[in-house]
Order: C-alpha cells, then sequence, then structure tokens
C-alpha cells in the first residue's frame, strides 16, 4: 500500500505509479460508472494483456469502431486508458493502452498529521 503522503487528499481522480487514486464520492461515482458496463470491461480485459489498436479491439468484441472509440473515450475522461495515433496504410490508426493497473477509492481522504 503506498505510503500517506503519496495518496492524494484533495478531491479528484490522479494517476501516481500505475495506481489510479479516486478520491471523494463524486468521482467515485464517475469511475465507477465508467467501470460498470461490459463492452468496456471488455476493452479493459483486452488491453490489459498490451496495447491494441481500436481495429483489433473492435473485431474481438465483435462491435463497431465507432462504437468502440466511444467506449474508449469513457475510458480517457477517467484516465484508465490512453489513445495515440499512429500513421497507418489508410490514415491515421488509433493506439489504445492501460493507463493504469490498479484503481484505489478513497471514500474519505485521509487527515493529514
Amino acid at each position: 500500500m503506498a505510503n500517506l503522503s503519496e495518496v492524494p487528499h484533495k478531491e479528484g481522480i490522479y494517476e501516481r505509479d500505475g495506481t489510479l487514486y479516486v478520491v471523494g464520492s463524486r468521482y467515485i461515482a464517475e469511475v465507477a460508472s465508467a467501470l460498470a458496463n461490459e463492452t468496456r470491461a471488455r476493452i479493459l480485459e483486452l488491453i490489459a494483456s498490451g496495447v491494441k489498436e481500436l481495429d483489433e479491439i473492435a473485431n474481438k468484441i465483435k462491435q463497431s469502431k465507432a462504437n468502440v472509440s466511444s467506449q474508449i473515450r469513457r475510458l480517457e475522461n477517467v484516465k484508465l486508458v490512453r489513445s495515440t495515433y499512429t500513421p497507418g496504410q489508410r490514415g491515421v490508426r488509433k493506439i489504445v493502452e492501460l493507463q493504469v493497473n490498479r484503481v484505489v477509492f478513497i471514500i474519505s481522504a485521509p487527515s493529514e498529521e
């Protein structure tokens, strides 16, 4: 577990060393909502094994690229994944990677001592 001095005290969503700290009820609800969807959970499961292209994710979970892109955007908004763009043979390829490997919900921020 992280040293208390490393745990964020202010409400918000923070990424530190592969851990996403979610502090406060508003932010917990936001991240929990992003996680509470089977398609997004499957996307996270796929990219946990390594970086994937949008096309590959869409094919593996049998969803349209537009829907997968929308779901990825939702995961990006809460800092769970990161997307980059690289040149492809026909246009630009969207590459998706997991930004964290652990999520910690902090209901009450630790008091500073």
